[in-house]
């Protein structure tokens, strides 16, 4: 353990029950049930009861909660963790910059211990947050062996982890035909604690060369996840063959979905999938205006993630943050564009905390599980609370006071599966030295390979002359001429 320890923390770590008194309990159950002067009680992995002054076992440890808010653990699902090792470093990108990057440069020099590095950080990241399911769009695995690596580092961290396995360097319908891939996904799903996905993108190309790669998830039955609607990248057709070929379905999760169609948009909603909505990367790269305001115009559930720290911030509070604020200002120049005034806004503060939450668990399909706080569900609990911060009072609307006022450094305290993960705003049992060591190797690594110039060139990397705009897939040759003209 590197973190100093006291003894208040210890009492909750090692206490058979534990008990969150007295504060303001978002349940998101599915009447939106908020409860003043309340108390969470957990017992071993579950939560035991909800509700006001709660009697408890013999042995329970007390945490106390007064002014602050109580509410389930917050679900990403879709965050690239492997990057985090480069945190930052793109703060400058254009998403054609972050192909080049990831696809044509940069990426490719990751070995399997740089992945482990990026995942072992992101994965402490998360929880520090509040985070405590998060979705590995892992789309850096050159090999089996990076996999191995990537799984090793969710599983080595407490929470709840789904490893969205993808290559960009490689086919879908190649890497996913492997003998090896295909061993190693029957292991995870016979076995570890961390879920499985197939992660990987579908180009458009009318020939549909990822219909194989949809074969293998289905006949592995894993769910997938794509990045769809990303201009220049995956469009209208690549849902249409989706779609005729019967492989959209309700545990898909379509990533963005910020430039498609009325069509697609009425495909996804009829096959009941899901789009997962990064407010801040779709705001600042590129890939097309963020999409809530159309998901929810078309009935289609939503869910928040964060992308990539390579970018951008790794909590939710500022991923509710830019949706609600894309949200509503689309929502307003719509109307004056009209010349017409929003005099009662749509988007509420309680609906996008909803889709940090009880979105992310129905995203993927572990609601029965986790995503709200009701008695029998797994104890993903997070106080939101600071004494010595004047933003933390008063909470009037404790759903607006997440949104707008609150900031990772408010979390309080994090239970992951019952599992004390975060206390007094310090992360329990976490070997962040050890996390520092690998990340610094990393950055060497990569330091040294590409050389001083190279480096610092890739904080701003040119666009070679390549067809990267108008397909940075670069194991096709197809070619999408509804984004770009370039012969």
């Amino acid at each position: 353990m590197t973190t100093a320890e006291n003894p208040r923390t210890a009492a909750v770590r090692d206490a058979p029950a534990v008990v969150l008194r007295g504060g303001t309990v978002l349940t998101m159950d599915a009447a939106g049930t908020v409860l003043r002067d309340a108390d969470v009680l957990v017992v071993g992995e579950r939560i035991a009861a909800v509700g006001p002054r709660l009697e408890v076992p013999e042995g329970t440890a007390e945490v106390d909660a007064t002014d602050g808010i109580v509410m389930p653990g917050m679900i990403d699902t879709h965050r690239h963790m492997w990057q985090t090792a480069m945190r930052g470093y793109g703060a400058d990108w254009t998403l054609t910059q972050y192909f080049v990057w990831n696809y044509l440069e940069h990426g490719r020099h990751f070995r399997p211990e740089d992945v482990y590095a990026g995942n072992l950080l992101s994965t402490l990241d998360s929880l520090e947050a509040g985070v405590t399911t998060s979705v590995d769009w892992s789309h850096g695995l050159q090999s089996v062996g990076h996999a191995e690596a990537a799984l090793a580092a969710l599983e080595e961290t407490p929470g709840r982890w789904v490893l969205a396995y993808g290559n960009i360097h490689a086919a879908p319908w190649e890497w996913s035909a492997s003998a090896d891939f295909q061993a190693f996904a029957r292991r995870v799903v016979d076995g570890g604690r961390t879920s499985l996905q197939m992660a990987f993108d579908v180009t458009g190309d009318p020939s549909f060369p990822e219909k194989a790669a949809f074969e293998v998830a289905r006949d592995l039955g894993l769910p997938v996840t794509t990045h769809a609607g990303v201009w220049g990248a995956t469009n209208d057709e690549g849902i249409r063959l989706m779609h005729e070929h019967g492989f959209m379905t309700p545990r898909t999760t379509y990533v963005h979905a910020a430039t498609l169609s009325e069509d697609s948009y009425q495909r996804i909603a009829a096959t009941g999938g899901s789009a997962s909505v990064s407010s801040e990367s779709e705001s600042s790269c590129g890939q097309g205006y963020p999409s809530s305001w159309k998901l929810r115009r078309h009935g289609i559930p939503v869910s928040l993630s964060v992308d990539t720290s390579v970018w951008w911030s790794a909590d939710a509070f500022s991923a509710m943050r830019a949706t609600l604020s894309s949200d509503r200002a689309r929502e307003h120049e719509l109307a004056h564009a009209e010349g017409d005034t929003v005099t009662h806004i749509g988007l509420r503060a309680q609906d996008v905390v909803g889709w940090a939450t009880r979105g992310g668990a129905e995203a993927l399909g572990i609601a029965d599980e986790v995503g709200s706080l009701e008695v029998g569900k797994r104890a993903d609990v997070v106080l939101i609370k600071n004494d010595d911060s004047p933003t933390m009072f008063p909470v009037l609307n404790p759903y607006g006071h997440v949104v707008f006022q609150a900031q990772r450094g408010d979390v309080h305290t994090v239970l992951s599966n019952g599992r004390l993960v975060k206390h007094e705003h310090r992360l329990v049992d976490a070997d962040l030295a050890k996390a520092r060591a690998a990340i610094e190797d990393t950055v060497a690594h990569l330091e040294s390979t590409l050389g001083a110039e190279g480096w610092a060139a890739g904080m701003t990397p040119d666009v070679p002359d390549t067809a990267v705009l108008d397909n940075p897939y670069t194991y096709t040759e197809y070619r999408d001429a509804s984004t770009h003209q370039r012969g």
